[in-house]
């Protein structure tokens, strides 16, 4: 098994395959933590270094459905190169602008090409390993992913504040560079270009994950974007509250590992029902108590749920559709981080009246809905199917 899934990705060291995730997650969570020091150290406003971070995050979206088509067309490993000189470009064109019009064409071209990164590597995932290795391989990309997106919250905003914004900007084009040297002499054999049946994404089955994948950004992504602002509204500084708001790493570290050891032992159906499970529990006991040391616990329960929920919904993206893999999940992604936008828009009013515990208790509803739906569809598709992934973990 082990030398199936270094052959079939075209022999990519894994180390490459997790500097990818790390990397995809590093930008993406980068600008946040920054916004005041580009304020500061720019012509832009406060409310158009927001912007920023809003045309990067839609175009990162929205930009998946496509770098699925054309992956199922023309190859993971094009789509996977390409991407990344896109991203090594426009990172590198991040540090030139100080004006509001450059540097939002700028971010919203470098967020459509980072876009492609993370989906491409679970269609990966999904076109070369099967069962418990599937799981493992996307149990170690989460776990590198999530130090990504860790490091980049923790020192982004100390790096832009004290020594220069440019290079938080800066550092991802190094890494795309590094990471496109790496790739240069590999070649992808042939499982891992798909067969391009567009139609095959558009299944009853993959809409309904669809369909799901939007609650459950709405209530993932919507509950963990305010884990800072609830620790905040409760008295906690603004540093020791993005320190404590890392408690999410350390839950999908701490969720990956277990996952190793439960892929063995329980179905995919049961993981998903066990991961939503401890969702819903991270937004019931934040409704009900909304202090520091409960919504800290919150985050690093969602991260848990992350791991082993979430994890086990992208092992159902890559499929549920095989002819169309790529597109499956871009379009997958893409429904997560709609339905993350969707929920932050909901919530907003709630969140300027510092309703907080109103907000985890909608992500509790939530929560519990998805779990159900999840864990019945899941299930019901599982029995249609009799292949190796069907109920694998």
């Amino acid at each position: 098994m082990a030398k199936e899934s270094t052959d079939a990705v075209g022999a990519i060291p894994d180390p490459v395959l997790r500097s990818i995730g790390f990397l995809a997650f590093f930008d993406r969570f980068a600008t946040p933590p920054m916004l005041v020091a580009l304020a500061m150290f720019t012509v832009l406003s406060l409310a158009q270094a927001v912007q920023l971070v809003a045309v990067y995050a839609l175009f990162y979206a929205f930009g998946q459905p496509l770098w699925g088509l054309l992956s199922d067309r023309f190859g993971r490993l094009t789509v996977l190169r390409m991407a990344l000189v896109g991203a090594l470009l426009g990172s590198v064109a991040s540090t030139l602008f100080i004006t509001y019009v450059p540097l939002l064409v700028v971010r919203a071209f470098t967020g459509f090409m980072f876009g492609a990164l993370y989906p491409t590597l679970l269609t990966l995932l999904g076109d070369t390993r099967t069962g418990t290795d599937r799981a493992r391989g996307l149990s170690d990309l989460q776990i590198y992913s999530s130090l990504g997106a860790t490091l980049a919250t923790l020192g982004a905003g100390a790096v832009a504040t004290f020594v220069d914004w440019r290079l938080v900007f800066g550092l991802p084009a190094l890494g795309a560079g590094a990471i496109l040297l790496a790739l240069a002499r590999v070649s992808a054999p042939s499982v891992v270009r798909g067969r391009f049946e567009l139609r095959r994404a558009f299944t009853g089955a993959a809409v309904g994950l669809y369909v799901i994948a939007l609650v459950e950004g709405m209530v993932l992504l919507g509950a963990l974007t305010y884990i800072v602002p609830a620790l905040q509204h409760s008295g906690v500084g603004i540093g020791v509250a993005g320190l404590l708001a890392t408690g999410y790493a350390v839950g999908v570290i701490l969720g990956a590992r277990a996952m190793k050891i439960l892929v063995h032992r329980l179905s995919r159906t049961r993981l998903i029902c066990a991961g939503g499970s401890v969702l819903t529990l991270a937004c019931g006991i934040s409704m009900l108590w909304p202090v520091p040391a409960v919504v800290t616990t919150t985050a690093t329960l969602i991260g848990v749920a992350n791991a082993v929920m979430h994890s086990s919904m992208q092992g159902w993206a890559t499929d549920v559709a095989p002819q169309a893999r790529a597109t499956t999940v871009s379009l997958f992604a893409a429904s997560l981080f709609l339905g993350g936008s969707l929920g932050n828009f909901a919530t907003a009013a709630l969140a300027e009246a510092g309703s907080y515990a109103a907000i985890f208790g909608y992500g509790l509803l939530l929560s519990a809905a998805l779990t159900m739906a999840a864990s019945i569809g899941h299930g019901a598709w599982g029995r249609r199917h009799s292949g190796p992934d069907a109920h694998a973990g």
